[in-house]
């Protein structure tokens, strides 16, 4: 089922959520998983649901002390991007800044990955606001007058719909179940790209 497709989104209007969307932070997840606690049958494609309980059979020590371990400086350093992520950015980052909103509690480690992942956009051009938890994200969008945010979690999406902002959903294992009541799907970052107004650097 192909989603509905955007208007040409204006870079000036678009923030973006980080960890599931700009980071692949659960294949650092998975490698701890396998490696620190022995779990070697578990893949990314096993994360169903975004309730990690609901879907793994890990006891939730165990799983509070992954999560806790994947979220920390060390390990959110090895996080590789996703795919396309790093040029997309780098490229809208010429004539736009770039803003992210992460439901992390603590904004400075994934700032540290997005200079690290990033390291042709400017430090000035990149805001990073840590809300805490996902349900605050919506009033921090509004106060930043953001339009579109990119996000992977569908509870989030429909939240921001709701209140006014137009969502894109960053598909994932842990979202292709969810039922999407019209939601925009962008299933990789070539996806995104079709869908944001990028400057053409052969006119500046």
């Amino acid at each position: 089922m192909n989603s509905p497709h955007p208007c040409l989104i204006d870079p000036c209007q678009l923030a973006f959520d980080i960890d599931g969307v700009v980071a692949d932070t659960m294949d650092v997840f998975v490698t701890l998983a396998r490696e620190r606690f022995g779990f070697e049958h578990i893949t990314k494609d096993d994360i169903s649901c975004y309730n990690l309980s609901k879907c793994l059979q890990i006891e939730k020590e165990i799983l509070d002390e992954l999560v806790c371990l994947t979220m920390d400086d060390e390990h959110t350093m090895l996080i590789p991007p996703m795919p396309g992520a790093p040029e997309f950015l780098t490229e809208m980052a010429i004539a736009h800044p770039l803003r992210f909103v992460t439901a992390r509690i603590w904004p400075e480690s994934i700032t540290a990955w997005l200079y690290q992942t990033l390291p042709e956009v400017p430090r000035e051009k990149i805001t990073v606001i840590a809300s805490g938890a996902p349900e605050k994200k919506s009033q921090i969008l509004k106060d930043l007058n953001v339009r579109y945010f990119i996000d992977d979690r569908t509870e989030t999406c429909l939240e921001l719909k709701e209140s006014g902002i137009q969502p894109l959903l960053f598909v994932q294992p842990w979202n292709r179940n969810d039922p999407y009541d019209g939601l925009i799907r962008v299933e990789n970052w070539a996806r995104v790209k079709e869908c944001v107004l990028l400057p053409n650097p052969k006119l500046g």
